[in-house]
């Protein structure tokens, strides 16, 4: 069946009849009658007005358009928001990359992220969960001091995106100096030395996203960091060469 179905008018009451060529070289009839318009009033200026439009209908198909008809089929639901199935997979997909131990989930729905962790981690006000693995000893590192760290960087899939231990050699960053993402920075400025600490950044304390960063979309992003050593720094002048030192 048709969508558009059309009753057939007796050949006796057509004037003319005309073809129109469609795109695909198909030719398809409509018709124009001239004998609708002198029907009685009552009942059949009812049923010429029906017949009318059945006519404009059948021109309008001819031609090849398709007219916006009401419809009144049911339309379906969008599908529950179903947290359990994303967490699911997203624990699937952690376990094929091989995560570490208590490696945090994310059930993300575009751009709806939840974070899903163990009773370990704690959230601080800015958004950045910490859980300390090991608590280290000694002080923190100070403003102007520098840090020598290893670190795991994993996305939300538990893949690894970055390693200094597989680099061979510890990272090297004077604190306050921008030199760190906001969150990393947060997390580091009060562990201390041995300590180790998972880091769970969020978007807003992550890099910046664009066309001219590394960085496309943005999601959360896991540290594993080991804090080494902190050193304490001094500028030095030889001349018109200056320079910060480290030991």
């Amino acid at each position: 069946m048709s969508l558009l179905s059309v009753p057939p008018l007796p050949s006796r009451n057509y004037s003319h009849c005309i073809s129109v060529s469609t795109a695909s070289a198909q030719k398809r009839p409509f018709f124009i009658s001239s004998s609708w318009h002198n029907m009685h009033k009552g009942k059949g200026e009812q049923e010429a007005k029906d017949m009318g439009r059945r006519l404009v209908l059948t021109f309008l198909v001819g031609l090849g358009f398709s007219p916006a008809l009401p419809s009144y089929g049911k339309t379906k639901k969008q599908s529950p928001y179903d947290e359990k199935r994303l967490l699911e997979q997203n624990k699937r997909v952690q376990r094929e990359n091989n995560v570490p131990d208590e490696f945090p989930n994310f059930v993300r729905e575009g751009f709806t992220v939840k974070v899903v962790t163990s009773d370990n981690y704690v959230t601080r006000d800015s958004g950045l969960v910490l859980w300390d693995i090991a608590v280290g000893e000694g002080d923190s590192p100070k403003v102007g001091q520098q840090v020598i760290f290893h670190y795991i960087g994993y996305n939300e899939s538990g893949r690894r995106i970055d390693s200094t231990y597989l680099q061979g050699s510890p990272a090297k960053v004077r604190v306050g100096t921008n030199a760190l993402i906001p969150g990393f920075e947060e997390g580091i400025r009060d562990m201390k030395p041995g300590g180790r600490r998972r880091m769970i950044i969020p978007p807003e304390l992550g890099p910046p996203v664009g066309p001219s960063t590394f960085f496309s979309s943005k999601q959360f992003e896991v540290f594993d960091v080991e804090l080494l050593s902190i050193q304490d720094c001094t500028r030095r002048t030889i001349g018109f060469y200056s320079d910060v030192v480290c030991n």
